[in-house]
């Protein structure tokens, strides 16, 4: 059984880290994962023939040479060893959770931070108890600044992911009705997500926070021991400095900074709003000009279906179909609604792990759909039923799968149409794209 300074010397040698045999690097440390219907310690053998240096097992049987290190337990492994190598990085690492936005403000955090420093973030969504681990032991000693995304299903991962990667800075985008089944409510969301803040406090860390979120805002005035509280607000009706003033929110926010400069971007909404000023606010504590921070925000482009334009034919699409829980559908569809365009139509999906508040939440949309002024609504998924109950059927068309909405899509083509594409990751519906225009 190797101990874990043995296995970080062995990592030291290696280019990477892998736990996917189909993405084996050369030179790296390949982790054996277990899972409800796979075991990897079977694959160690193939992984060093693929280009691996090592491979980590926690089965003796599947130790076979001196290049396969026995563990006792893969996951755990993979965690002590990320957590080893974090005490060994003297650099700030900014952690961020939230309901709705993360990936996006990690994005924008690490937009405005690269101007200055060399950083590295959460690639993709690996911000989980396998990808967490996996981003740190990414980080090499060039990098200047870590963003560390995390994301939650339930209460304790939070905590979990914090003491693997030891953050010195922290920000919530917001406390939201997303994996409600798991956490237990609104409640249980916000204990899980305060974990960060649970931490920061403890170790005596740095903590950003909009005042104008007054869940976030609260969370942090209930708890001491924070090195710093960096407050900004995104309201101007507050006693507190704003370092950048939203002018218009559609299509594009567009938005002016203290000294005048405007700006625009490739974002919609409010929401994206309140995560653009979070990432300016950040750059700005760590020494960026506010110039500098605003243009490095308004160059983003969002990509993998997240609040992206999309021209196809006649038809601009916003494709937000990476994910979807009432907060953000909710702030989805509002924004939609104040959208100036001639013809407008929205493609919704089931939104998902909401557990006992399905039916409510779902219904709740519906109303909210009622309230609103789009030409078209289409409702796909079998829990989007209850909120078809609630509009008026000359508005709604339905479909139990998005097979069916893909067949009316195809048998109705859509021209000089705006459309609004959102639901959970499981429903897929980026799928609709193709349907959508030339």
């Amino acid at each position: 059984m190797i101990s874990l300074i043995e296995l970080y010397q062995k990592y030291r040698e290696c280019s990477g880290v892998s736990t996917d045999t189909r993405k084996i690097a050369s030179d790296s440390m390949f982790f054996a994962l277990k899972g409800p219907n796979f075991d990897a310690n079977t694959f160690a053998a193939q992984a060093l023939e693929k280009g691996a240096r090592y491979a980590v097992v926690d089965n003796p049987e599947a130790v076979t040479n001196d290049r396969i290190l026995l563990v006792e337990d893969g996951l755990l492994a993979l965690q002590k060893l990320a957590n080893f190598h974090r005490k060994q990085l003297n650099i700030p690492f900014v952690g961020l959770t939230g309901s709705n936005g993360k990936t996006t403000t990690k994005e924008l955090i690490n937009a405005v931070l690269s101007q200055k420093f060399k950083t590295y973030c959460t690639q993709g969504n690996l911000n989980n108890h396998i990808g967490v681990p996996l981003t740190v032991l990414a980080i090499d000693d060039s990098i200047e600044i870590a963003i560390i995304e995390m994301g939650a299903n339930k209460q304790g991962d939070i905590k979990e992911l914090v003491e693997i990667c030891e953050p010195t800075h922290g920000f919530i985008t917001n406390i939201g009705k997303a994996h409600l089944e798991g956490f237990g409510g609104l409640e249980g969301v916000r204990k899980g997500k305060g974990e960060l803040f649970d931490w920061l406090a403890q170790n005596n860390q740095t903590v950003f926070v909009n005042v104008a979120s007054v869940p976030t805002y609260e969370m942090v005035q209930e708890r001491s021991g924070f090195r710093e509280i960096i407050s900004y607000t995104t309201d101007t009706n507050r006693r507190f400095p704003t370092v950048v003033t939203m002018q218009d929110e559609i299509p594009y926010v567009t938005f002016t900074e203290r000294d005048g400069g405007y700006f625009q971007s490739h974002l919609t909404g409010l929401y994206n709003f309140q995560n653009m000023a979070a990432a300016i606010r950040i750059g700005q504590f760590f020494g960026l000009e506010l110039p500098v921070a605003c243009q490095a925000v308004a160059d983003y482009v969002p990509n993998n279906n997240r609040s992206q334009f999309i021209q196809k034919g006649s038809n601009m699409v916003l494709m937000d179909a990476y994910n979807a829980n009432p907060s953000s559908m909710s702030a989805a569809i509002s924004n939609f609604n104040n959208l100036k365009a001639d013809k407008k139509m929205v493609i919704l999906g089931d939104m998902f792990e909401l557990g006992e508040d399905a039916e409510q939440e779902h219904r709740a949309i519906g109303e909210l759909l009622a309230s609103c002024h789009f030409d078209k609504i289409l409702l796909v998924g079998t829990l989007m039923e209850s909120a078809v109950q609630v509009l008026p059927m000359m508005q709604v068309l339905y479909f139990p799968d998005k097979f069916g909405l893909h067949t009316w899509l195809q048998d109705y083509p859509q021209t000089d149409t705006h459309i609004l594409v959102k639901g959970s990751r499981g429903m897929g519906l980026e799928s609709v794209l193709p349907f959508l225009g030339e």
